[in-house]
């Protein structure tokens, strides 16, 4: 009798597990995009009915001017958010938005409409579909050991780590490359003098081409990684390779030009500062967050309403002064694009045994596209220390959403920190995303590889 009512249970768990898949499957593309997102609109209209695919104005190539032909680059403010009137708006802004307007009097957040576009490859929604039921996490509670890809690993999350490779696992296609980007951080207390960098970087994703990969097929890594210096002399020539995993710490080299040597970077991980920032920048921080997850418990918080950056074409104009866009204490409001949108709130507490410089991290992760675009970090006693934005825009070559500059702010000492931007870049120096990798050397994983260093090197 036990044994029949064991076989009888299991049957009724298998028969419900399937009817929930099923059901799941059914909300992606039914009430639910096909990555997630909520269609509905909200109940006043501020945050609008999901749209269909976006696409640029005639007459786009890459090399031009991309906010020249978005379709919303004529909308005029609503409104904007400031020391005056934060609190008016604070039950939709976060806890580091509000204590960074009300310490920095210069910071101001003009309020568009809000746009909302869909574009994901016919195959990465099939492949998220799958994912319903392919999708896990490992054992160790913090790495992915299953999905198919490109796709969305957990379209319909339960937990904050599932959030979390939503967007270390995001679709950006098979690569994507920089020729000239700009890092620039501002001048310390009492000086004048800023820090600014310019580089080249590449990125290369083996998942991302079309299809269906599962992470053995390309042994496990996420991505590959390039960055060389270009200016201030004192760098010039320096580059670094890096190999990042879904279940197994980085792999990094470094060329040092000074020492004519390449060399591993065992520990240039976590809240290690980049090199030549004056610990302004910590590795991890990279595009909001960058290499493991793993030092974290994350917590699903839930959703709410937020006023996020987004849309940000005006910040990737080459043609574009540092001069214009860098303020003494911040991004000059007039090329910041900021709109309501739904976000998942993600938060992150340091495991005991691990040590971080950050003891809690929190993130909100845009629902329609699954990138963080708002975080913060909090210090030992529990202050919020850095108020963080990840920059986005539509990627017209993709046809999806894709992060492009950050912008990091030091509650603490009034500095700030602009990444992986293209001003000043000049004519067609756009940042470029591939969708195969045909005739590109960089997209192919002998390039990532501490040997491209040597070669370059003896150039």
């Amino acid at each position: 009798m036990n044994i029949k009512m064991s076989l009888l249970a299991a049957l009724i768990a298998a028969t419900l597990g399937t009817t929930a898949a099923a059901s799941d499957a059914d909300r992606l593309g039914g009430d639910l995009s096909p990555i997630g997102a909520e269609k509905a609109g909200n109940s006043d209209g501020s945050i609008p009915v999901l749209g269909g695919k976006d696409t640029p104005a005639s007459g786009w190539s890459h090399g031009k001017i991309r906010n020249e032909f978005w379709t919303g680059h004529n909308d005029k403010v609503l409104f904007s958010i400031d020391a005056s009137n934060v609190d008016k708006y604070a039950a939709k802004l976060s806890p580091a938005q509000i204590e960074l307007i009300k310490k920095n009097k210069s910071f101001r957040m003009d309020v568009y409409p809000t746009h909302r576009s869909f574009g994901y490859p016919d195959f990465a929604q099939a492949n998220t579909k799958t994912n319903l039921t392919r999708a896990k996490i490992a054992a160790d509670g913090w790495s992915l050991e299953d999905a198919v890809l490109p796709g969305v690993p957990f379209p319909l999350p339960k937990k904050g780590i599932e959030v979390m490779w939503n967007y270390l696992a995001l679709y950006n296609g098979v690569g994507a490359e920089w020729p000239t980007g700009v890092t620039y951080v501002s001048p310390r207390p009492g000086s004048t003098e800023p820090i600014s960098v310019v580089f080249e970087q590449s990125f290369y994703w083996p998942w991302g081409k079309k299809g269906a990969t599962s992470i053995s097929d390309v042994n496990g890594v996420r991505s590959g990684y390039y960055f060389a210096f270009h200016s201030p002399a004192a760098f010039a020539g320096q580059a670094l390779v890096q190999n990042v995993f879904f279940k197994q710490d980085s792999e990094q080299f470094m060329y040092f030009p000074g020492q004519r040597r390449v060399r591993r970077l065992p520990a240039y991980t976590y809240d290690s500062p980049v090199i030549g920032f004056e610990n302004q920048y910590p590795v991890d921080a990279f595009m909001m967050i960058n290499g493991n997850p793993d030092r974290f418990d994350w917590k699903l918080v839930g959703k709410k309403e937020l006023y996020i950056p987004y849309h940000n074409f005006k910040m990737q104009d080459g043609n574009l002064k540092l001069a214009s866009v860098m303020q003494e204490h911040n991004v000059n409001p007039e090329f910041s694009h900021y709109e309501l949108h739904r976000v998942w709130i993600v938060e992150g507490t340091v495991k005991a045994g691990m040590r971080h410089s950050a003891a809690k991290k929190v993130m909100y992760f845009d629902e329609d596209s699954w990138i963080p675009t708002v975080g913060e970090d909090y210090d030992a006693q529990g202050k919020i220390w850095r108020s963080k934005e990840l920059q986005s825009i539509y990627s017209w070559e993709l046809g999806s959403y894709v992060p492009t500059a950050s912008v990091i702010y030091d509650l603490n000492n009034g500095r700030f920190v602009v990444d992986n931007d293209v001003l000043e870049a000049g004519k067609g120096k756009d940042i470029r995303w591939f969708t195969d990798t045909t005739g590109n050397p960089r997209l192919k994983d002998s390039f990532y590889t501490s040997d491209t260093l040597k070669t370059n090197s003896e150039r």
